[in-house]
């Protein structure tokens, strides 16, 4: 029986590597419950948890050309896992140290900056930023988020899947955070470096 399942498994993975979507929708439902409980139990919030479930398998179909039939797949499996759960942390301390250190140069300062962007520039940033993604990305994220359609609704719309829908929504999120973020950065390292001149006396190069 052991020897059946495995056999079953390395067919799966052999016709995964040469991008058969049916072998790795099966993968999925295989192994995504276990994963999801996996990743649960280290960022305890389950919707997190399921955007990071979408990583891990969108990881997995591009690179599937490197994924070894002879070893579990189980274990890589937990391995990307756990790597791109290290991520997310680092990436979430990242832009919690950016705060603090905008706040700790001059809180004053940094409330202008927020202020101006929330109050003068945050629609034109966002639009922006939407601008910039991806044509269809673009189109699903407009209709899901801007015009209120449901998963269903675009999957009739743009003719693709919901699982489609999901990733370039989780995509489309992180880009525009990104940018807002990046603009944020550089308007407050300029500012700072502006108030930073004005209160020096003598600049030596």
């Amino acid at each position: 029986m052991k020897l059946t399942a495995a056999t079953d498994e390395r067919e799966l993975l052999q016709k995964l590597i040469v991008g058969d979507g049916q072998a790795f929708d099966l993968l999925y439902r295989r192994y995504s419950g276990r994963i999801l409980g996996n990743i649960l139990k280290m960022v305890n919030d389950r919707e997190i948890a399921k955007e990071l479930l979408q990583d891990v398998f969108l990881k997995i179909w591009q690179k599937r050309s490197t994924i070894n039939p002879e070893q579990s797949f189980r274990s890589y499996l937990f391995t990307v896992s756990k790597h791109l759960v290290y991520d997310y942390f680092r990436t979430g301390e990242l832009e919690k140290k950016v705060q603090c250190y905008l706040t700790a140069v001059n809180t004053e300062l940094y409330t202008h900056v927020e202020e101006e962007l929330e109050l003068k520039e945050s629609s034109l940033l966002l639009k922006k930023a939407i601008d910039k993604l991806p044509p269809q990305r673009k189109q699903v994220f407009t209709l899901f988020k801007l015009e209120g359609k449901s998963y269903n609704e675009i999957s009739e719309i743009l003719g693709i899947s919901t699982s489609t829908i999901s990733d370039h929504l989780l995509k489309a999120n992180r880009f525009i955070r990104a940018q807002i973020l990046s603009v944020i950065v550089l308007s407050a390292f300029f500012k700072i470096c502006d108030f930073s001149f004005l209160m020096t006396d003598n600049i030596h190069f």
